[in-house]
């Protein structure tokens, strides 16, 4: 005769044995969900940014001169970053972040040489190998660098981004005799396009890299801009303030960056 007991342990272990596989089953397939969500809201960024196709607005190495007729003095402005610098989002160079620099500069009369030196894509390591030795070589007397999106959107870590962002600040302060403005990483990316979890991923990415910037800042003298804190609220969400890609800003959104900006110079 078989133990009661016995056939009940058994009994009760085959019970158990079905629903635990119930319930890894039930989880393999919340899981499975919640990667395809993870995928396919990752990939509704980058889809997005791509199907917009803005062109910049700036080609590395452009030059352009705002002679202001009261010019009792002239100065070269050296613009250094990627496409938000190059003035993606916009259909005019005039409406991109370096010429309303510029443009402003020369209001208080002066003359004034804007270098741009941005190419779109462009992360920290791609700054340092490309464009900072003929940048330098303009001998500029202000300079703005607004760099580090791409390095966040390319998973470069923080480590080799306090490198090269070091290097560059090294060079800048080294090699050249310019008043140099470390512009903080804006939050760029509205909600309709960077679906949960990614805004929140991104915006703890970004304050990462700008406590870096501060830092590096500090560290080598410069002044430091923070575009971040006044703009993050409202860059989080779509508007007029967004071009077609709600990434890159509009006109209207440089021209809010430019105002922020200005408000450093000759501070």
């Amino acid at each position: 005769m078989h133990d009661p007991g016995f056939c009940y342990i058994l009994y009760y272990m085959n019970i158990t044995s079905k629903k635990r596989k119930r319930y890894l089953l039930a989880l393999a397939i919340i899981l499975a969900v919640i990667g395809l969500y993870l995928n396919r809201a990752y990939a509704h960024i980058y889809n997005t940014i791509g199907a917009a196709n803005l062109p910049p607005v700036n080609r590395i190495g452009d030059q352009l001169v705002f002679n202001n007729m009261t010019a009792t003095s002239s100065l070269v402005y050296l613009a250094l970053g990627d496409s938000l610098m190059a003035g993606a989002g916009t259909s005019s160079a005039q409406d991109s972040l370096p010429y309303l620099l510029a443009d402003r500069l020369a209001g208080r009369d002066k003359k004034v040489i804007l270098q741009n030196y941005s190419v779109p894509g462009y992360k920290t390591a791609d700054l340092i190998n490309n464009l900072l030795s003929p940048a330098v070589q303009t001998k500029p007397q202000v300079i703005t660098l607004l760099i580090g999106v791409n390095d966040i959107h390319n998973n470069v870590s923080a480590d080799v981004f306090r490198h090269n962002y070091g290097e560059i600040l090294e060079r800048l302060t080294k090699e050249t005799s310019a008043a140099v403005y470390a512009v903080n990483i804006p939050f760029i990316g509205a909600d309709t396009m960077m679906l949960p979890p990614y805004q929140v991923y991104f915006d703890a990415r970004t304050r990462e890299f700008n406590a870096i910037i501060k830092e590096l800042s500090v560290k080598y003298h410069i002044v430091y801009i923070d575009l971040y804190t006044p703009t993050v609220a409202l860059f989080k969400q779509a508007g007029a303030h967004y071009s077609a890609d709600l990434f890159h800003p509009s006109a209207a959104g440089y021209k809010i960056w430019a105002g922020i900006i200005y408000d450093h110079f000759y501070q």
